[in-house]
């Protein structure tokens, strides 16, 4: 049994004594000076929560785990001329001092704040889905979005080409990874400037997409993609999908250390209070809390300390502020994204690497949902939320004390009911949260290379 079914397993069987209220029935008190005895149930799932396993094979992608693609990702990652000003990087919203996030409740564009907030890249190699609604299935698919969003940072697949194509350093890696630049690709009557498809967008009866020759009318961008010839479309489009490949190589090595968790869980596997010393008893309360009566672990489960999946908790949204969905938009966009685990620059388009685009589906239980992030260095990425409304764990914890308001869309999840927990243990569920605070990643992933001697 895969230790995610053995964690689900023991969370069925939990979720009734929990709700009854009788999951602490054996504990027992610790001694002055120990650790606290949890029970076998507890042990058990918390066995469960670590240590981390190695980071999931990444099928549709070649280059996921290749070195030399991971560092020509990181150039790309912090170069600021992927943007069409040339004065904002991928490291602007996800900056290594601010958790690999952005220190913002929503993200900030070109054109002001956007409508959600910056998540952090920490185990995102781990992910099911990426953004808040899952509007993408990689690593690799994600970064069309944020790269050629006119909001973001507004640069153009056709632009991406022609800087290759002039910088003999990027052009060099480029082509050592990948093979040579399409033909012409420093050609601006070919690869026009700002030149860039729409965004993966579902259309339907209601709400039918425009057509390319009609968004071309008021958008440049879309303008200069209509004058390209199919076959530059396509190379164009092909360059970018390898660009992202190496950028997700280089994301993928962003997990941090082990955390003080990790080494109390080892500590309660080989019965070593010593090790079991590295939580504080408020944190270990606060763990019991966590696989107890809090039943944190029906979302946040596995050693991820997250399901990858999504969840209506019923927050309100304040008067005047968009409609949000969340998931069935993201269901809806994944499925028609060409850059899709299916789609034709997928290094494994067969459905067998893909069932979990097979199988997507929504209903009304999914409006008003968004992804359940890992908990792990959670610690160093506030805010909280998809909105960012929450700006400390102490106030997300209070949250799930009350469960006030309403969602504007769906339904809460039923199964969610407010957790009647004390001053003292709303104290010891942070510590604990605090306690998955990681060691920070390699100190070289944390700034642009430097050139080469061959640079």
């Amino acid at each position: 049994m895969t230790r995610l079914r053995l964690a689900a397993a023991l969370l069925a069987a939990g979720a009734c004594v929990g709700g009854l209220g009788l999951n602490s029935l054996d504990s027992q008190e610790p001694e002055a000076d120990g650790p606290l005895r949890f029970t076998e149930r507890e042990r058990s799932i918390i066995q469960t929560l670590s240590p981390l396993p190695p980071l999931p094979q990444q099928a549709s992608n070649r280059w996921a785990d290749d070195p030399a693609a991971a560092r020509f990702g990181q150039r790309l990652f912090y170069d600021a001329r992927l943007s069409r000003e040339g004065d904002r990087s991928c490291a602007s919203c996800h900056s290594p001092g601010l958790g690999w996030s952005d220190g913002l409740p929503r993200a900030e564009g070109r054109n002001g704040a956007l409508i959600r907030n910056s998540p952090s890249l920490l185990h995102s190699g781990y992910q099911r889905w990426l953004f808040w609604d899952g509007r993408a299935d990689s690593l690799w698919a994600q970064v069309q979005w944020p790269l050629e969003h006119p909001d973001e940072m507004g640069f153009a697949r056709a632009d991406l080409v022609r800087l290759l194509a002039r910088d003999a350093s990027l052009r060099r890696d480029y082509e050592e990874l990948f093979g040579p630049l399409p033909e012409g690709a420093a050609d601006a009557e070919r690869f026009r400037p700002g030149g860039r498809p729409p965004l993966p967008r579902p259309s339907d009866p209601f709400n039918p997409a425009p057509s390319l020759e009609q968004l071309a009318e008021t958008d440049p961008g879309h303008a200069a993609w209509l004058a390209m010839s199919e076959a530059d479309r396509r190379a164009a489009s092909e360059v970018l999908s390898r660009c992202a490949k190496a950028i997700e190589a280089f994301e993928r090595r962003l997990v941090p250390g082990p955390s003080a968790f990790d080494r109390f869980v080892e500590g309660l596997r080989e019965d070593d209070a010593q090790k079991q010393g590295a939580l504080s008893r408020s944190a270990q309360r606060g763990l019991r809390i966590f696989v107890g009566k809090g039943n944190c672990v029906n979302c946040h489960f596995s050693p991820l300390l997250s399901g990858g999946e999504f969840h209506n908790i019923g927050l309100a949204v304040a008067a005047g502020e968009p409609f949000d969905a969340g998931r069935p938009d993201g269901i809806n966009t994944v499925r028609v994204d060409p850059m899709n685990g299916r789609g034709e620059f997928s290094d494994a388009q067969e459905w067998a690497s893909n069932v979990k685009l097979r199988y997507l589906r929504y209903d009304e239980h999914t409006f008003g949902a968004y992804k359940a992030p890992t908990l792990r260095n959670a610690a160093v990425s506030a805010p909280y939320m998809h909105d960012g409304r929450f700006a400390t764990l102490e106030e997300v914890v209070r949250f799930y004390v009350e469960l006030p308001g309403l969602p504007p869309v769906g339904h809460r999840e039923e199964t969610l009911l407010p957790v009647p927990l004390d001053e003292g243990e709303i104290q010891d569920l942070v510590a604990f949260l605090e306690s998955l605070r990681g060691t920070p990643v390699d100190e070289q992933l944390r700034r642009p290379l430097e050139p080469t001697e061959d640079d």
